[in-house]
């Protein structure tokens, strides 16, 4: 097993929580403050996640791109399978805020929605 310190980002605090970890078992060592540190770390340690923010292609719309957003956390190694998602898509406008523009992006049952409206021209 691994040791490895990861800062949790839960609340201002920012504990340096050490962990013991083989990627799949998880041991808390030492340094979590509350009880939401040491679920943040296990997960980070275990299953990192993140949101990811991108742009994708408009057509026809008052802006060349719209601002896009994963509807939840992804895993941390699907980031790249995401972003060559993104990377193909085009989009016609017009773009509402919120409208999902990829459903199940990358197998990781998380969509790809519009974070801004985006007008025909």
């Amino acid at each position: 097993m691994d040791e490895k310190e990861i800062t949790c980002i839960v609340c201002p605090i920012g504990c340096k929580i050490l962990v013991r970890t083989d990627g799949k078992k998880f041991k808390l060592i030492k340094g979590n403050k509350c009880k939401r540190g040491e679920e943040y770390a296990k997960s980070e340690a275990v299953n990192p996640r993140r949101i990811l923010t991108s742009s994708i292609l408009v057509e026809n719309g008052e802006w060349p791109l719209v601002s896009v957003k994963t509807s939840k956390p992804i895993p941390k190694d699907k980031i790249f399978d995401v972003l060559n998602v993104i990377k193909k898509t085009k989009v016609k406008a017009p773009v509402k805020i919120g409208q999902k523009i990829v459903q199940n992006v990358a197998d990781t049952d998380a969509d790809i929605v519009a974070t801004k409206t985006i007008q025909i021209v």
